[in-house]
């Protein structure tokens, strides 16, 4: 599995290291939100990684909604329940919910089939920022501070028509922008394909803060910056 170098075991807790965290955003999903530095002071495990590793205890559903209540830090070891209920919580040794999980339908637990819909989630994942958020924010006239860019995982849902896929592939089926004063709330809609047959589709969602007018010549500064860190890792 691809995420077996990005997190531990210690007396049955999951742990992320900030190395770990980083070397999943930028080796993995190819994320270089600030966030994720191993040295910055609001660093926070990213969400694809905890996506994945519910999956990978959990296995896969046709119906699955992960909604996240806090960002997990590289102090904060996770309770994964054992649990063949409907909904589960991740929960912190410090009693703090951190993930709700909510499933339905059929299920499987194939590691190849859930290794390739991590694989491609992640990756579509991944191409958020630039290429989808800023087209998007700049049609309605707003943009994250430059200054302290903050991009926050919310939710994903999936929804599938069948779970025995083999060349699985996300394409991009819409966005949303709803503007609520400083912070704005993105939708990011996918279809998911299985060779030419469309076989599912989910959302993404996604928290924006400190939102400001557009100004085009600072945004393109935060682009650059953002592919420069790409370049140098």
């Amino acid at each position: 599995m691809i995420l077996e170098n990005y997190y531990r075991i210690n007396n049955d807790r999951v742990l992320v290291s900030r190395q770990q965290a980083s070397d999943f955003a930028k080796q993995v999903a190819n994320d270089f939100n600030p966030i994720h530095d191993v040295d910055s002071k609001r660093f926070c495990v990213p969400g694809d990684l905890l996506f994945g590793l519910v999956l990978d205890r959990y296995g896969l559903n046709q119906h699955m909604t992960f909604r996240f209540s806090g960002m997990v830090n590289d102090t904060i070891p996770l309770i994964f329940p054992d649990s063949g209920d409907d909904e589960i919580t991740i929960r912190g040794e410090n009693g703090k919910d951190y993930l709700h999980l909510e499933r339905s339908g059929a299920h499987t637990s194939d590691p190849d089939v859930i290794e390739k819909l991590v694989k491609v989630y992640v990756a579509f994942s991944g191409q958020a920022f630039p290429h989808i958020l800023v087209p998007l924010m700049e049609r309605d006239g707003v943009m994250i501070n430059p200054d302290r860019p903050l991009i926050i995982y919310e939710s994903m849902e999936i929804h599938l028509d069948r779970l025995d896929l083999s060349d699985p592939e996300l394409k991009p089926a819409g966005t949303r922008l709803q503007v609520e004063g400083k912070r704005g709330r993105v939708a990011l809609e996918f279809r998911l394909q299985d060779g030419n047959e469309i076989v599912g589709h989910g959302v993404k969602k996604m928290v924006l803060s400190g939102l400001r007018p557009f100004d085009a010549e600072r945004m393109q500064q935060v682009v650059e910056d953002y592919r420069r860190r790409q370049t140098t890792g």
